[in-house]
């Protein structure tokens, strides 16, 4: 309350004071409220009714409010990737400016997603057949973003030996280790070392694709 006398020119505690025993301000203090506050509808101040910012910045603060939102929902076309190589997916997990999409696709609720990319093998089945299309999102700073449990698409670079694979991460029993889990029980749960993981995407969602042809 202090604060808002000195903005004023009133003394201290004389507006609380004016408040209590119900008398006015003064012309010249309202008008200094005015001055200082430009947004508070003039009405209101006096009488009490009606709403105590005025209408139009109501309105211009409900705008910019509602432009917001609509930022926030949009949908952006998200580039879909068909790569049949290792190196193809080192080049899409780096730096992507290397790789075409084959088309562009529009998903609901993917604002938070980097591409998406036609899956091959089997090993996620029955919930991913070759064929569907999985949603990534990349992941960086391997050591603290891993969620264990959740399926990501996994580049790996253990000795030499280039591989990829989309699996379920699981902690293993061998420090500095990392399951890769299949869904698919014909493909047996190996085991990396975290070091091994050179790229990294969470799978966020998929698109099955049925063809009859």
């Amino acid at each position: 309350m202090s604060a808002f006398e000195r903005e004023i020119g009133m003394s201290n505690g004389s507006f609380a004071s004016q408040l209590k025993k119900n008398k006015t301000i003064g012309l010249d203090k309202l008008e200094n409220i005015i001055k200082r506050y430009p947004d508070i509808d003039l009405n209101w101040l006096l009488t009490g009714t009606g709403y105590m910012i005025k209408l139009n910045i109501l309105e211009e603060n409900d705008r910019r409010f509602y432009k917001k939102l609509d930022k926030v929902e949009e949908n952006p076309d998200l580039p879909l990737y068909d790569i049949q190589t290792t190196a193809g997916i080192i080049y899409l997990f780096g730096d992507n400016e290397n790789q075409k999409p084959v088309e562009f696709i529009s998903v609901p609720k993917t604002s938070n997603c980097d591409g998406a990319l036609y899956v091959t093998g089997d090993s996620m089945h029955p919930l991913l057949k070759s064929g569907d299309i999985a949603l990534y999102k990349k992941i960086f700073n391997l050591q603290n973003n891993i969620i264990w449990g959740e399926m990501y698409l996994i580049y790996v670079n253990n000795y030499g030996n280039e591989s990829f694979f989309t699996r379920y991460l699981k902690q293993s029993e061998r420090e500095s280790y990392v399951q890769f889990v299949a869904l698919n029980p014909d493909h047996q749960t190996i085991e990396f070392p975290v070091s091994s993981i050179k790229a990294l995407a969470l799978v966020k969602g998929f698109i099955r694709v049925n063809s009859l042809f």
